[in-house]
Parts: C-alpha cells; structure tokens; sequence
C-alpha cells in the first residue's frame, strides 16, 4: 500500500529543509522525483541525494510566485517523466515584523510565495493529476495556522489560508480521484529556524520545554507522511490537516 514505484512527485522547495525530507520520503517508497527550486546549484546537489537513495530524479529552476515559471515546471515534469502522481506544495518563504509597522510590500510576497503559489501550482497540476488516477497533493502549512505569534502575521495568515485551500481543493477533486491534505510542521530543525534561535535566545528553551518529544524536528521526521499520504494507503484520506510537531501543537 505505500508502495510508489512507477509514480512521479513533483516537489516545490524540495531541494533543502522540509521540502528535501519530503522528497527523500518518496524517493525511498520508489516513486521517480522531480525538484523543483529557485537555486540550481542548490537543486543539483538535492537530485544527487536522491540519486543515491537509488531513485530516480531530476531538477527544474522555478519561481514559485509566477505562474507561467510554475506552468513550465509541470510542463517539464509531464516531459521528463511522462505523468505526475503526486504534487507537493513546500516552497514557502517568512519574514518577520510587527503587524503595525509591516511593509505591504513584504506582505505580498509572503502571501504570494506561500498561498497563491500552492493555488497556482494545483491548478496547473491537475490535469495531470487526474489522469493519473490517484492523484496526491500535499500542502505544507504550518502550526502557526492553530497559534498566532506577534512577528508572524504574514506568515500565519498564509498558512491558515493553505489550510482552507486544501480543504477546498479536497472537496472540488475528490470526484477527479485526488486527495488534497496538508501537513502542519511544527519547530523543525532548519537553516531559516536556526536564525530565528538566533534572533529569539529563549526560544530553544521555550520549544523544548513545551514539544512533549521533547526535541527538535529533523527533516527526516517528513519522510514518512509524505510516502503515507502519497500513496495508496491515504486513498480514503482527503482535506486533512496533520500535525508533524512531537506533540506541541497538543499542549495547553
């Protein structure tokens, strides 16, 4: 049932972090997987990685907040490898400020990288998704969707808006045989958390003294929700928000 060899994904942002634990998760359940990222350089080296897990992969430049680069993504991912099963929806960027003093500007482009591009992105994957048969989109929200935290508007009203979005799209697709959830990262071990430990001293202290795992994530912790809700054995699973936090998001 988590079986995905002869399936194709299609990862945003999958060439670092989040993105590459969910991309090593279906390299290693046997699915063929395209990369897709802003840095080349950065892209390569994720193909390498996956390459040697013995997959199958390939790369593709693309800036998530354009919709005709995100079509020529698709359209490359149908070229090399001839269909698309399973789109996930990682790429995502922060920035963070108090509400009042929030520069619009920075506003768009978080909402634009975050939420207009998993729209964007699903909308161009779906024929191919539907031909498929059993096609997955897995979107990447965020624990901040449940909380709000006073630097985060941005950033939480993108990902509580990726939330509502996968529910739509779930109801809208399931007809067309495709299931659409979302995941909810809690603190993970990345490059952009490790600034923010830098930024915020009492926040290491602050995270592991509430996470009842009592740790950090680690991009690894992605690998298998992305093969379970890739595959076959998430089949009757559609418009779900799942936690992948340790258990933080579960304490008072």
């Amino acid at each position: 049932m988590f079986d995905l060899k002869g399936r194709v994904g299609l990862v945003t942002g999958g060439n670092g972090g989040i993105g590459l634990g969910l991309a090593r998760g279906l390299a290693k359940a046997g699915a063929s997987v395209m990369v897709a990222g802003r840095n080349a350089e950065k892209n390569t080296a994720a193909v390498a990685e996956l390459a040697a897990l013995g997959a199958t992969a390939d790369s593709v430049v693309v800036d998530v907040t354009d919709a005709a680069s995100i079509q020529a993504m698709v359209d490359a991912t149908a070229a090399r490898f001839g269909r698309l099963d399973i789109l996930v929806n990682n790429a995502g960027t922060n920035i963070r400020n108090r509400p009042e003093v929030y520069d619009i500007a920075d506003w768009h482009t978080v909402i634009g990288t975050n939420l207009t591009s998993t729209m964007l992105a699903s909308k161009a994957a779906h024929p191919l998704l539907k031909a498929s048969g059993h096609g997955r989109v897995i979107n990447n929200g965020s624990m901040l969707s449940i909380f709000g935290l006073p630097f985060h508007a941005a950033y939480g009203a993108s990902k509580g808006g990726v939330v509502q979005l996968t529910k739509s799209l779930a109801v809208a697709w399931a007809q067309d045989g495709i299931t659409v959830n979302v995941i909810l990262p809690g603190w993970i071990d990345t490059d952009l958390t490790r600034k923010a430990r830098t930024d915020m001293p009492q926040l290491n202290a602050n995270v592991l003294a509430r996470t009842p795992k009592g740790r950090w994530g680690e991009t690894q912790d992605f690998e298998g929700i992305a093969a379970f809700l890739g595959s076959d054995a998430s089949a009757f699973i559609t418009g779900v928000a799942v936690p992948v936090d340790g258990g933080f998001s579960i304490q008072g």
